[in-house]
């Protein structure tokens, strides 16, 4: 049976938890999640867990912030003017906006505060500072 290593391209379903028990993402149901092990498509602790795998095997593992998305980190959080969100756009808590960076990359953004003067946007990643609970099998390795 093959054996998942690095270079192999690999067919995964999955379900993520938090510590709260709440499902975050799934592909049950869907087509299951590709990537090739080592091109960092995928979080580097999901990734880690994968390798040494058989096809049809099944496990559960929880990945601590460092190897998911990274601990919450305070300087990605800013307040602007409001005059700074274009004209065409009705800013909501909650409402994910992307903003283009002065090397061109393009940064994604949730709006965690309003004021009548201010929009506070956060640049963390949604997950980030979360331990992430995965339930995967591996359904099928090609080298």
């Amino acid at each position: 049976m093959a054996e998942a290593t690095k270079g192999d391209t690999v067919k995964i379903h999955y379900t993520g938890y938090l510590d709260s028990e709440e499902q975050f993402d799934s592909s049950v149901g869907g087509e299951p999640l590709e990537f090739t092990i080592g091109s960092q498509q995928v979080i580097p602790g999901f990734e880690k867990e994968v390798i040494g795998m058989e096809e049809g095997e099944q496990k559960t593992f929880t990945i601590d912030p460092d190897d998911a998305y990274g601990q919450r980190r305070d300087e990605m959080i800013m307040e602007v003017d409001r005059s700074q969100i274009p004209d065409n756009v009705d800013p909501e808590v909650g409402m994910n906006l992307q903003a283009q960076q002065q090397d061109g990359s393009t940064v994604n953004l949730t709006i965690t505060e309003l004021s009548d003067e201010s929009v506070t946007l956060d640049a963390n990643h949604p997950l980030a500072g979360e331990a992430l609970t995965f339930e995967i099998e591996l359904v099928e390795v090609n080298s």
